[in-house]
């Protein structure tokens, strides 16, 4: 389980194809504490570090993960949010994150407000739950969403998430992985029964 409070970013040095597996090279600040089989979220993705070799990780995403995903239009150089799963003894600072993308959403605008910003994204409507003023787990970031609607939303980034997250390097056209709030999806498949 992850809260949704980026650790740190990392920059994607290697990118291997292996058939329809892609393997991934991440170097970060984390490397050197990282260990094998370890939980990691890469831009909220939940995948499990595979290989380590100083400040430099790999893990491998599987065809469903990249077809679920926006890992696949990650390129060398491309910066991705990292959080490692929550101790049993930590501060629950953000809200329940799986790691488990629900889908892709797309950033449509963005405007500087002198001192933050806000980042408008749409996604194709369907089963998924966001509610006013509720939580969104977009690319790894757990944030509060506003002017929602059935397939739109809106965040409002602060300086330090856009300093020390790929808010930072984000462009409207961007996609952005979107896992919506577990509580939601369990109450909405309750009512259905």
């Amino acid at each position: 389980m992850f809260t949704g409070i980026i650790e740190t970013t990392g920059t994607i040095h290697v990118i291997e194809t292996e058939g329809t597996n892609v393997h991934f090279y991440v170097r970060s600040s984390l490397g050197n504490e990282l260990k094998i089989d370890q939980s990691l979220a890469h831009n909220g993705v939940c995948l499990t570090v595979v290989g380590l070799e100083g400040n430099e990780h790999k893990v491998t995403a599987v065809e469903e993960t990249l077809k679920k995903s926006s890992l696949g239009n990650l390129i060398p150089g491309s910066v991705v949010n990292l959080e490692r799963s929550m101790p049993n003894n930590g501060r629950f600072d953000g809200h329940i994150v799986q790691g488990h993308v629900d889908q892709v959403g797309k950033c449509v605008n963005i405007s500087d407000e002198g001192g933050s910003w806000i980042f408008s994204f749409e996604f194709e409507p369907g089963e998924n739950v966001l509610v006013e003023k509720g939580s969104i787990c977009l690319d790894g970031i757990s944030l509060t969403c506003f002017d929602v609607t059935r397939s739109s939303f809106s965040v409002a980034i602060i300086p330090y998430t856009f300093e020390h997250t790929n808010f930072g390097t984000m462009k409207v056209g961007d996609t952005v992985n979107l896992e919506f709030d577990i509580i939601g999806k369990y109450v909405k498949q309750l009512l259905k029964q």
